[in-house]
């Protein structure tokens, strides 16, 4: 045998997966563990992917955990709750594949490979009144993990973004986040306990400033790396997918790019695809996405640029939900490679979201994936909307964050970078003033904070509703009487800041079945080729069922697509064919 057809034997697995977020992951983990050999191909030189700067949740309905926190679940409630949301758009059968497949592969990797989580009781679901909704535990977040157990590999770990740490730097978990954000009981002394233990961790801060207590998507990602460590699963890193390898109708392997030179990868069993979204990519966008849309506009990693979509494309795959975003409400900031999302800062109390006639147009306080629609179709209707604003007063900014801004208790104005006036955030000591410089309607700014201002006053919102459910109230100020998420904007000076269509990624890509193959448009699968996460289509349709619900799908069908790669019959090797 020559060279080149001993490196050919080398390189040949039962399963290569595309992408090191966690579905990607959690898939190879899943295939070693039914005893097939895979390996992981990462095009960046770090893992992680989008899952890595998330918040690392995942809605796992009917979850061991419920009972205790006191929030009953059943199969049926959960399936209801899809079912209203998703609105007959996705088949039922895939909807109790999650369901069902869920519970079972949380079950899996904490029995197995002691990837551990925990509900977050008081999380609600996004639609908590909604049939079937609850207002908490569905949504589990990854206990805290200390970096030292992985090593040196802890160094290849996509960084967090410095938004979702204190003071950027120090690691919280959602339910310290809540307290943070809410300023609920404890949280000074909460935030003088997290930065007293990051900054006597004297080793620890000789080799980086990133913190060694990791939470949320780092916990994540960490876990599932270090299980794959201790189970010599290969990841391969600056490892590029060019195209997917077909013979007679089967997907057999991947053509990559490593360092220059291309490889080709043989999958006797199949290709999973865990390769992301294409939030990066602006072709893409200009062809699915609605208009305007700008990948400056995205809070999701740059490396997500659709190549496990056009991978399938080109094999005649099936697409469905090419025009929807897990979007988010963003701001782009100068020197920053992602835009920053604004999750739960438009919940608090004294703030208020206009067009450029000055008139709001939805509550501010809803799911951030409702908040970008509502975007969309007042642009719709106005043309006036992109940017929208967000109007709030010393008070606000002086008690909370606001996307890169930290409270000016902690980050008055003279601290932040000069480049931002004007760009990140405007200023002006009367709402007149203020209306001028963002070129806002004077007139309807001034009676809509008036509006709002009454609306503080009586602890009702008659518009929209603000601070009407569970869940607008979660990441309010409960100090704040009689409705938590309505303050008066009554204090100079005046800020406002421009919020643009965003994403932590998109929800459009390749039709699946309730295994995860690959479907063409008539129904029929692709032999060998498996899709999850970003890069195929959402199980959750249009919508958002809770926090988590984008990760918890991917890890899902991850799970699921690596049993039934086990179950299918072992594929004759193009060799194996030939000499038949």
């Amino acid at each position: 045998m020559n060279d080149q057809r001993m490196a050919d034997a080398q390189r040949e697995y039962d399963v290569i997966v595309v992408g090191s977020g966690a579905g990607g992951m959690t898939a190879a983990l899943c295939c070693r563990a039914q005893g097939l050999s895979v390996v992981l191909i990462e095009k960046d030189r770090v893992y992680g992917g989008t899952s890595a700067v998330s918040g690392g949740g995942i809605w796992i309905p009917c979850n061991e955990q419920m009972a205790a926190a006191g929030v009953p679940d059943s199969e049926e409630e959960a399936l209801t709750y899809l079912k209203h949301l998703t609105g007959g758009e996705v088949p039922e059968e895939k909807l109790i594949a999650y369901v069902r497949g869920a519970r079972a592969m949380l079950h899996f990797m904490e029995s197995r490979y002691g990837v551990r989580f925990r509900a977050v009781a008081k999380y609600p679901d996004y639609f908590p009144e909604a049939p079937g909704g609850k207002p908490g535990a569905r949504t589990m977040e990854p206990v805290a993990f200390d970096a030292r157990r992985l090593g040196a590999e802890f160094f290849r770990q996509r960084e967090p973004y410095r938004g979702t740490l204190v003071m950027g730097r120090v690691s919280m978990d959602q339910v310290e986040a809540h307290t943070l954000f809410a300023r609920g009981p404890g949280w000074v002394r909460l935030t003088l306990k997290l930065m007293g233990r990051y900054w006597t961790d004297f080793s620890w801060r000789r080799k980086t400033w990133r913190d060694r207590r990791l939470v949320l998507g780092q916990s994540l990602v960490a876990q599932l790396r270090l299980a794959m460590l201790e189970n010599a699963i290969p990841l391969e890193y600056e490892t590029a997918l060019e195209s997917l390898v077909e013979e007679d109708g089967r997907v057999t392997g991947v053509v990559a790019v490593q360092g220059g030179r291309r490889l080709r990868l043989r999958a006797r069993r199949g290709v999973i695809l865990a390769s992301g979204g294409f939030e990066s990519n602006q072709a893409l966008r200009e062809q699915y996405l609605p208009r305007p849309t700008r990948a400056e506009w995205t809070a999701a990693p740059g490396c997500n640029t659709g190549d496990g979509l056009r991978a399938g494309l080109r094999l005649g795959a099936a697409t469905r939900f090419m025009n929807l975003t897990w979007g988010a409400p963003t701001v782009p900031v100068p020197g920053s490679a992602v835009a920053t999302a604004l999750f739960v800062e438009r919940s608090l109390p004294g703030c208020v979201i206009v067009n450029g006639a000055g008139r709001r147009f939805f509550n501010e306080a809803a799911p951030y994936t409702e908040a970008v629609y509502a975007i969309y179709a007042e642009q719709a209707r106005s043309g006036a909307a992109i940017p929208c604003w967000m109007v709030f007063d010393a008070r606000f900014r002086k008690n909370y964050p606001c996307g890169p801004l930290l409270p000016a208790s902690l980050q008055p104005d003279a601290k932040l970078p000069a480049e931002w006036n004007g760009k990140v955030y405007f200023k002006a000591d009367t709402l007149q003033a203020l209306a001028k410089k963002i070129g806002v309607d004077a007139a309807g700014l001034a009676e809509t904070v008036a509006n709002m201002n009454r609306y503080a006053a009586q602890g009702r919102d008659p518009e929209f509703g603000k601070g009407g459910n569970v869940f607008d109230r979660y990441y309010a100020d409960p100090k704040i009487k009689p409705n938590p998420c309505l303050a008066p904007l009554a204090q100079a000076p005046y800020y406002a800041m421009p919020l643009y269509p965003g994403e932590i990624g998109t929800k459009g890509g390749l039709l699946t079945d309730a295994h995860a193959r690959v479907l063409r448009e008539d129904g029929r699968a692709i032999p060998g080729l498996y899709a999850i996460g970003n890069c195929s289509a959402a199980v959750m349709g249009r919508t958002y069922a809770g926090p988590g619900a984008t990760l918890g799908p991917a890890m899902t069908f991850g799970y699921l697509a690596a049993q039934d790669l086990a179950a299918a019959r072992e594929s004759a090797t193009p060799r194996a064919a030939a000499a038949a």
